[in-house]
């Protein structure tokens, strides 16, 4: 099943509360939390108190996407926060394995997100594993990139290595998705999709509709 996960790193920050109730509204399934730390990407973001906040007024799947080296250190604080999927990247982690292993002790599902240039052979040994794989499609740090194209190919080789090990990971794709290029990353074999600006930008209840209305093939 496909799902949307708009981002709230474009959101509006002085009613967050209100943009995050506008798109549960609207049916979007997952919320999808950038974490940064000013290391692994140059920009910072938010942090415990804030997922807690709003968890307290949200039944959406909270999908904290780590973008901090060392993340091993917060697992268990964020899963307490109200993660409901905590995803890493593989070029952030010592020992991968280890690092999604705390992720299921901590109760929540785990998932491995890698940058545009990593190749998809850093999921050889982890891939049975994870519940999701996280295929960024812009270089992480900042929003309102444009979508790079050579994404598509990694998405369909994702889906087919996906497929040949009789797997049911999810596949979500996260950087300059739009309304005009979902259908590309959907057809290539992405089932969740994470919309920034092409969502909060505007009337983000009738952009959550158009998204869905794609999603689900109407």
């Amino acid at each position: 099943m496909n799902k949307l996960a708009p981002s709230i790193l474009s959101a509006d920050f002085a009613a967050l509360g209100e943009d995050v109730k506008r798109v549960e509204n609207a049916g979007a399934q997952y919320l999808h939390i950038d974490v940064m730390d000013g290391s692994f990407v140059p920009s910072l973001s938010l942090g415990f108190p804030v997922i807690e906040s709003i968890r307290r007024n949200s039944v959406m799947v909270f999908d904290v996407h780590l973008m901090i080296c060392d993340p091993d250190r917060y697992i268990r604080a964020f899963a307490d926060a109200g993660a409901d999927i905590i995803t890493v990247h593989a070029e952030a982690c010592t020992h991968l394995n280890r690092t999604v292993a705390a992720i299921k002790e901590a109760g929540v599902k785990a998932g491995v997100a890698l940058n545009p240039a990593t190749p998809l052979t850093a999921l050889d040994y982890i891939l049975e594993d994870v519940d999701m794989v996280l295929l960024m499609t812009v270089n992480p740090g900042f929003g309102g990139q444009k979508y790079i194209e050579s994404s598509t190919r990694k998405i369909r080789e994702l889906r087919k290595m996906i497929e040949e090990r009789k797997l049911e990971t999810d596949i979500e794709v996260d950087g300059g998705i739009k309304l005009n290029n979902v259908k590309t990353v959907l057809d290539a074999g992405a089932n969740v999709i994470v919309a920034g600006s092409a969502v909060f930008s505007g009337d983000a209840e009738k952009n959550v509709a158009d998204f869905l209305q794609i999603l689900e093939g109407k």
